[in-house]
């Protein structure tokens, strides 16, 4: 696993990320139990990799906006495989179009995991551009609670995207013309 990034989620992290789920649960399709909380610990954990401190996301003040500014966090709580996919709602792509997006992926013991653990990884799996994403192939993944979501997703699977490690570089880049 060494072209991820690896952060250890913290009791305290999962913690403040408990106490933010009711300000930040949005209406739309529950994949799992865990979404929310799943979702939160996503940010927490790249504002660890990119800052160097998980208290500098913004969870909370954002709510319908980019998780980071021209960044999206995509985070699934999976036993990772690099044969999972960053998945972008196409509902959500014809929306918006953030420079980046971010995978993330929780390693729980189970696809059907109701909780996140203090010392569970986070590995952060690596990035694409909108570009990338509105070039990707469509299809419906279902949730963990049922076969069919009743959504489209363009898909790239996580060994197709960009390396975590260039992504500094790029990010740093994206104004210069």
């Amino acid at each position: 696993m060494n072209k991820y990034e690896v952060i250890t989620i913290t009791q305290e992290m999962i913690n403040e990320a408990t106490k933010l789920i009711n300000s930040v649960k949005v209406n739309r399709t529950v994949a799992s139990k865990i979404d929310t909380l799943t979702g939160i610990l996503g940010e927490f954990v790249f504002a660890q990799y990119f800052y160097g401190n998980w208290q500098k996301h913004l969870v909370g003040k954002n709510k319908g906006q980019l998780d980071f500014k021209d960044i999206e966090i995509k985070t699934s709580a999976f036993p990772f495989r690099d044969s999972l996919n960053l998945l972008v709602r196409e509902d959500y792509a014809k929306k918006r179009k953030p420079p980046f997006y971010i995978q993330i992926i929780i390693n729980v013991d189970s696809k059907k995991a109701d909780n996140i653990k203090a010392g569970t990884k986070a590995i952060i799996s690596g990035w694409a551009t909108y570009k990338d994403i509105e070039n990707a192939p469509k299809r419906d993944f279902g949730s963990k609670l049922s076969n069919k979501g009743g959504y489209s997703c363009f898909y790239i699977p996580i060994k197709n995207l960009q390396p975590i490690h260039s992504f500094k570089e790029a990010y740093r880049k994206r104004n210069i013309k």
